[in-house]
């Protein structure tokens, strides 16, 4: 049982000091034998010990039954009163008080242990229990408890006897047919496995104490003082706050965490936020920019729609602004602004067909360069382990050169002797075959040699020009002179215009064919 404390300090009169008399109390020191533990209380003289037993139970919380107490070196019973004990008023009577460990133990039970235990397993509300039958096996001892001394308390006259216990030994001699029991005594569970090492320390040590005839010098040494006692309550308590400041650092390293996370989220929204208003914005300008330059520079057809629309809806806009009778104009002033809108009107038409003459011309180049660079691209050949390689043929090789050809005749601003060498490389080029298409190039080419040799302007030589880069297209798209041409055309188609005269007969088709 917990020991009681060193002393206390005297209470409020419990229930049973109303039974008092009014000429006192009886001041009891209660000594707790044999660990020398005083109590001290004050009680009234008609109380039986067996009352006071019960007060100490109530502050102490030490089972009454199990107290004993004594003065003078009298036994008390508890059917006693204190008045009849001999203790005396005015002074601190001393009783010792002892307490009895196993005095009052409980008779022993007729409870044999069963060879079955029935036990119910429950599973949870949803599920019902289960109930398993465990065998229970057991090992009865072959003789009786021995007897191996013990010691009986001086004060109480208790006696307590040694324990020992010891498996059941196997019998030497076995019934025919019994099974051979376990072997639960052998030398591998009753014996611990212990290793003996012996060491050597590296630097050996000793102590010497002062004595008569040896005096020690005591300036390096070193007085060490007990720290205060640290009792189990304090070691408790100092792990609850270790415990508590764990788990504050801890919340607070979730919470810095979190905290940052949520940081570094608000500040990618912003950014992304900035981003797409930049990016609306940049749309906007790219959309806008766009539709002003459809209405500058129109090139597709959706384009020219688009302005045939708004110049409709200006005329209707500006012809129901004359005719609203709350302007006042007069007829005459209203047939003078119906027609000068009509030549607004016509000025406006005028400017979008130059502009798509212009796309068109443009659009045309566009197709044509795209064409030609598509003919003079190499071709894309898979090999067995999925790689592409880039293959130049004699066909591609060819269509390259008369692209090369094609753009040096519709490069601008080139010197006499620059573009006297390109027409002179196109000349070689198309002399190789004799047609009505291609004795025309040789002719628009000595005829635009010759005005260079006589100093004509640039303007005077663009319609020669053009005509020349016509015919040298024709002669790129057709393929007995371009074989890579017959992939881009969408008709097959013989050459037609070319009768048995441009070609020169049998002869030319065998010319083409050795080429």
């Amino acid at each position: 049982p917990p020991a009681p404390p060193a002393s206390t300090e005297l209470e409020p009169p419990s229930p049973y000091e109303a039974k008092a008399p009014e000429h006192g109390f009886y001041q009891i020191t209660f000594t707790l034998m044999p660990d020398g533990y005083t109590h001290s209380r004050a009680f009234a003289p008609s109380l039986t010990v067996g009352e006071v037993a019960t007060a100490l139970d109530a502050e102490l919380h030490i089972p009454a039954q199990s107290l004993s107490f004594s003065f003078g070196g009298k036994q008390l019973a508890h059917s006693s009163r204190l008045d009849e004990a001999g203790l005396a008023f005015g002074v601190a009577n001393a009783l010792s008080m002892s307490i009895q460990v196993g005095g009052n133990k409980p008779a022993p039970s007729d409870y044999v242990m069963p060879d079955v235990i029935t036990v119910e397993v429950q599973f949870g509300s949803d599920r019902p229990p289960k109930v398993l039958h465990v065998p229970v096996e057991r090992d009865l001892p072959l003789r009786g408890k021995p007897f191996l001394g013990g010691f009986r308390h001086k004060q109480t006259g208790i006696e307590f006897h040694h324990a020992g216990t010891q498996s059941i030994s196997v019998p030497n001699k076995l019934e025919e047919g019994a099974p051979i029991p376990a072997n639960r005594y052998h030398r591998d569970t009753q014996t611990a496995v212990v290793i003996t090492r012996s060491q050597q320390a590296v630097r050996e040590q000793g102590s010497q104490m002062t004595k008569l005839g040896v005096e020690i010098d005591q300036n390096a040494d070193r007085h060490l003082l007990p720290m205060p006692y640290f009792s189990a309550d304090e070691y408790d308590l100092l792990r609850l706050e270790k415990a508590i400041d764990l788990q504050r650092y801890t919340r607070g390293f979730f919470a810095r965490n979190r905290a940052i996370e949520l940081i570094a989220l608000a500040a990618r929204r912003a950014v992304a936020a900035v981003a797409a208003e930049e990016n609306r914005r940049s749309e906007a300008e790219a959309r806008h920019r766009r539709e002003v330059e459809r209405r500058m520079n129109p090139r597709t057809y959706g384009d020219f729609e688009t302005l045939f629309n708004e110049l409709e809806a200006w005329r209707l806009s500006e012809t129901a602004k004359i005719n609203d009778p709350s302007t006042g104009l007069a007829e005459n002033e209203r047939t003078a602004a119906l027609a000068q809108l009509l030549q607004r009107e016509q000025k406006l038409l005028q400017t979008i067909d130059r502009l798509r003459g212009h796309a068109s011309n443009a659009n045309r180049d566009k197709r044509t360069r795209s064409t030609l660079a598509r003919m003079a691209a190499p071709k894309q050949w898979q090999l067995s382990d999925g790689e592409i390689v880039e293959v130049h043929t004699p066909y591609t090789t060819r269509a390259k050169e008369l692209q090369e050809l094609y753009n040096g005749l519709r490069l601008p601003l080139l010197s006499i002797d620059e573009r006297l060498d390109v027409l002179l490389h196109v000349k070689w080029t198309v002399k190789e075959f004799d047609c009505n298409l291609t004795r025309d190039v040789v002719e628009l080419i000595d005829r635009e040699a010759d005005m260079l040799n006589r100093g004509r302007s640039e303007a005077s030589l663009e319609g020669l020009r053009k005509r020349l880069a016509n015919l040298f297209l024709q002669f790129v798209h057709t393929p007995e002179f371009n074989p890579e041409a017959s992939r881009f055309q969408q008709v097959p188609q013989e050459l037609t215009t070319l009768g048995a005269s441009g070609m020169g007969g049998s002869a030319m088709g065998a010319s083409v064919m050795s080429n």
